[in-house]
């Protein structure tokens, strides 16, 4: 594994840090390879239970990195393969990955940044945190899931203000839109409080948090019948896992359930 992508276990709870503090995180191919590979095989691993995903250094991660980008613009290409290549199925696991996600949004969140850290399913920020959905900046439009994450937690003419002035989303306010699901009062605290969080979802029923996710994703694209099918297929697996009849057992007994993930 390259050193821009940095892997942490503690117990069930796996750390991702984004490695490049220098360039503010900034998103290279080696760095969004990392990424994508990483999370590909986060989704088939047992042991792992719950996510945390970070930036190091004092932005979480500023999107794209311009740099290297400009290079590819001056070698005559105008094909943003990228999109594809990487940021798409950076995307399509992060938010379907069948566990936890909690993004510590410590600094700058910004571009393709701001994309990863909103389609996590808990971002955990502090007084410095600050989200700008910079694309139309640099002529773009948006990219990296933001147009089916940021409609779904501020609504559509806040996502569409938000993407169009392209301006600062200061710590307070990303509280009040709910682009943070926690604001902290010391950015010191925030990977500290975001891994205690991963922590407490890790020791929880991990399959029945992932057929959670998949439900509200299907509800939220589909009608009352697809959310109905998708309970029901998500109710014949969970009841049938070990959790569930362990819970179930505890309950009767007055006990507090222990999960397994299983």
């Amino acid at each position: 594994m390259t050193d821009s992508l940095l892997v942490d276990r503690t117990d069930a709870v796996v750390t991702l840090t984004l490695n490049r503090p220098d360039a503010m995180n900034a998103l290279d191919v080696d760095l969004k390879e990392a990424l994508r590979d990483t999370l590909a095989a986060l989704e088939t691993d047992k042991s792992c239970r719950a996510v945390v995903l970070a930036g190091a250094g004092n932005a979480f991660c500023v999107g794209q990195d311009l740099r290297e980008h400009a290079g590819t613009l001056s070698s005559g290409s105008t094909d943003l393969d990228t999109v594809r290549a990487h940021y798409n199925p950076i995307a399509q696991r992060l938010a379907s990955l069948p566990k936890p996600v909690v993004a510590a949004v410590r600094g700058t969140a910004a571009g393709a940044g701001a994309s990863l850290a909103l389609l996590a399913d808990f971002r955990i920020g502090g007084p410095r945190t600050t989200f700008l959905m910079a694309f139309a900046n640099v002529g773009l439009a948006g990219d990296t899931g933001i147009s089916w994450s940021l409609p779904r937690i501020v609504g559509h003419a806040r996502a569409l203000e938000l993407l169009l002035l392209a301006e600062p989303v200061r710590a307070e306010r990303c509280a009040e839109l709910g682009l943070l699901s926690r604001l902290l009062d010391d950015d010191d605290q925030v990977l500290p409080v975001a891994q205690e969080l991963a922590a407490r979802l890790a020791a929880g029923p991990t399959v029945a948090y992932g057929a959670i996710k998949r439900e509200l994703s299907i509800a939220d694209a589909g009608t009352l019948s697809d959310a109905l099918a998708a309970e029901a297929q998500a109710q014949a697996i969970c009841g049938g896992t070990a959790d569930h009849r362990d819970a179930v057992a505890a309950f009767v007994a007055k006990q507090r359930p222990v999960f397994q993930g299983r």
